[in-house]
């Protein structure tokens, strides 16, 4: 018999718990009703330049590296892009890493630092309203199929617990263009809708 994945309090309940400080309350009044995907990597696009990767199945990994980076503990010395990130203050809701485990950093009850300035539907301010997942990868590398079941596994869990996202799920590109390109070309968008039903 299947587990069954439930929010309690704010959390997942299959996902992997890693606090980040980096969030706040979100503003009286302002209900959850949009789901934001990203992509991330550090370094980004999977540059291995200049840098020793750990590998899983031949696959680089770089959720560690975004683990610290979301908790403020990113050693800036092992690479020349992380001493450029190294002051910033940012987080999600969740990231689901290339072999699809689930990680959630902040409570979906509280407000991640993900969006940035950013605007749907004419309200500005997204995270103030929005869950936001973070997939490890880059806008030119494809998605794997562990991830994939990963997002068709949470966004319905999400979307039952908060009922006002389930015809709201956006890119951080359509949420801020010019200024974001994720979560990329690479995600297949009707794959993801197909399997929310």
């Amino acid at each position: 018999m299947q587990n069954t994945i439930e929010i309690k309090s704010g959390w997942l309940s299959n996902a992997r718990r890693v606090v980040s400080p980096n969030y706040n309350h979100r503003p009286e009044g302002a209900s959850v009703r949009l789901v934001v995907l990203h992509n991330i990597s550090l370094p980004p696009a999977f540059s291995t330049q200049d840098f020793e990767p750990s590998t899983t199945g031949g696959i680089f990994s770089s959720a560690r590296y975004v683990e610290d980076f979301f908790q403020n503990k990113l050693d800036s010395t092992l690479h020349p892009y992380f001493d450029i990130i190294k002051d910033m203050k940012v987080s999600a809701h969740l990231l689901i890493s290339r072999s699809g485990e689930v990680i959630q950093f902040v409570s979906f009850d509280e407000r991640a630092w993900h969006a940035g300035r950013s605007n749907y539907l004419g309200v500005p301010e997204c995270n103030d309203y929005s869950i936001g997942i973070e997939l490890e990868g880059a806008d030119d590398v494809p998605f794997t199929e562990t991830q994939y079941a990963a997002l068709a596994e949470v966004i319905p869990v999400i979307q039952k617990a908060y009922p006002e996202t389930r015809n709201h799920l956006a890119g951080h590109s359509d949420i801020a263009p010019g200024r974001k390109t994720d979560p990329g070309v690479h995600l297949d968008w009707m794959r993801v809708r197909a399997s929310l039903g």
